[in-house]
């Protein structure tokens, strides 16, 4: 499997979802987490099968759940750019790419 990394962005924004999630009521900071390393294993596995997105990213959608996983393929794998939810600004992250 190809490596996965995270922009130190895009793992505060996981993170603060999972906690959103789980205060919110038990057990859905979990699910949430989960369907978030499908998604990323989905992406892994079919890494040009994501929507195309600005800047040369792909982004894979986060089922049951409104976000997206906004990534760029990169040798080693896989660069997560945002862990976007599709209420912001669809582009809000674009400014990361270009520090990735």
């Amino acid at each position: 499997m190809s490596a996965v990394r995270f922009l130190p962005e895009a793992a505060r924004e996981l993170l603060h979802e999972v906690e959103y999630y789980s205060k919110a009521r038990t057990g859905v900071g979990i699910r949430f987490q989960a369907a978030v390393e499908a998604a990323l294993e989905r992406a892994v596995r079919h890494p040009m099968g994501g929507a195309p997105s600005p800047q040369a990213t792909r982004s894979v959608l986060v089922k049951g759940f409104p976000f997206s996983i906004v990534y760029r393929l990169s040798p080693d794998g896989l660069l997560v750019v945002a862990v976007a939810p599709h209420r912001r600004r669809s582009d809000y992250w674009s400014a990361r790419v270009g520090e990735a």
